[in-house]
């Protein structure tokens, strides 16, 4: 079973940038898929970013393409969410998750295993 750690959440102005990690651990991370979702107050979770395996594949929701970028070093098992030009609107706790089939999906009822999550604020 993998294990995950968020890192990297905190407080920005809009506008801004920050950049959230997630640790992996526990099994071989070059042979599953990662994502990014975020969970705001009183809203359902919704998928912000997935990585292939190999990280030669992405996708983005239509609201952060542009803004944020998903990546990830296998050497180092953790996957990155560089988000830039934050909009108040992103203020969300964000997630990391596994999924082991690797399948670029935007459903959270496709991955494996979770992360406690990471709050960001921005603020306007």
């Amino acid at each position: 079973q993998v294990q995950l750690v968020e890192s990297g959440g905190g407080l920005v102005q809009a506008g801004g940038s920050l950049r959230l990690s997630c640790a992996a651990s526990g099994r071989t991370f070059s042979s599953y898929g990662m994502g990014w979702f975020r969970q705001a107050p009183g809203k359902e979770r919704e998928f912000v970013a997935a990585i292939t395996w190999s990280g030669g594949s992405t996708a983005y929701a239509d609201s952060v393409k542009g803004r944020f970028t998903i990546s990830r070093d296998n050497a180092k098992s953790t996957v990155y969410l560089q988000m830039n030009s934050l909009k108040p609107e992103d203020t969300a706790v964000y997630y990391c998750a596994v999924d082991y089939s690797s399948r670029l999906s935007r459903w959270s009822a496709d991955y494996d295993v979770w992360g406690q999550g990471t709050q960001v604020t921005v603020s306007s």
